[in-house]
């Protein structure tokens, strides 16, 4: 890490794909990192093409992908607990970056009329054999609006950034929910494994936040509820980043690690992923 003022740059690798370097620049207006050179939009899916990215696969193949799945049947729960409460009830969902459906398949089950977007055509075929049919681009939108609207670990891979945040304005209903999840380069579990955090996840991470940018880049539209900790990111997060450390498949050290750093979160607030919960301003 070289310090250059009031900034400071990373060199990261993509570990899952490409093996290319990318340099993460600081933001010190809004406390963020974002990914340099960042690919194209016609480059940026061939970072994508790999068995390992589970979110497009429903793998379960290999450790890392069978903890993934048990922890997602949990949070799967929770995430529609989540939206029932902040809702008050069931209503009308817009999941964006739906992977392969599976929560959009959980709300409906609990009596959510759910819509969702997914530029990955693999995940949108996995969508399609539950039955949900995704739109491939925020832009293809109508002019609906939805009472909850969610992004779980989305927002980082947008390029436009901005202007999605814009959109999302647009299409949650006036008093309605706006819930968003992304990593923390400021956890604890960052701050160990450095530039081999797996959560940078270069370049399909194109925005690395802190609590304090996510509450900044969504102040003119919303207003700020609450945030709370993803417990199990850390632990997930810490064996992939030791994986890419020492090539290790599974790790007591990562699990610690993973551990210490929720622990830490209890007095810095700053866990591995937060879940950001805001209302639509009227």
């Amino acid at each position: 890490m070289s310090k250059k003022g009031s900034s400071f740059q990373i060199t990261v690798k993509d570990h899952l794909v490409t093996g290319e370097s990318f340099e993460l620049m600081f933001d010190p207006d809004l406390d963020m990192l974002q990914t340099v050179p960042a690919p194209s939009e016609q480059d940026l899916p061939k970072y994508y093409e790999s068995d390992d990215y589970i979110s497009h696969t429903d793998s379960r193949r290999g450790l890392m992908a069978f903890l993934y799945q048990k922890v997602k049947s949990y949070s799967l729960r929770k995430k529609v607990n989540l939206i029932n409460r902040e809702n008050g009830g069931t209503g009308t969902l817009l999941d964006v970056g739906a992977g392969t459906g599976a929560f959009l398949e959980a709300a409906n089950k609990r009596g959510w009329n759910v819509k969702g977007v997914e530029p990955n055509e693999k995940a949108r075929k996995f969508a399609g054999d539950r039955g949900l049919e995704l739109v491939d681009s925020i832009e293809e939108l109508d002019d609906s609006r939805y009472d909850v609207v969610t992004l779980w670990h989305v927002l980082e891979h947008m390029p436009n950034l901005l202007e999605v945040i814009q959109k999302l304005s647009s299409i949650v209903k006036p008093g309605g929910t706006l819930i968003v999840a992304v990593p923390n380069f400021k956890s604890y579990d960052a701050r160990h494994y450095k530039n081999f955090w797996a959560a940078y996840d270069v370049p399909r991470h194109i925005w690395h936040f802190s609590r304090t940018a996510v509450k900044k880049l969504f102040a003119d539209h919303f207003n700020f509820v609450k945030d709370r900790p993803m417990i199990f990111d850390s632990i997930y997060v810490s064996l992939l980043s030791e994986k890419y450390k020492s090539g290790k498949s599974f790790s007591m050290r990562a699990i610690w690690t993973g551990f210490v750093s929720n622990i830490k979160g209890l007095s810095s607030k700053e866990y591995s992923s937060h879940i950001y919960i805001f209302k639509r301003n009227n």
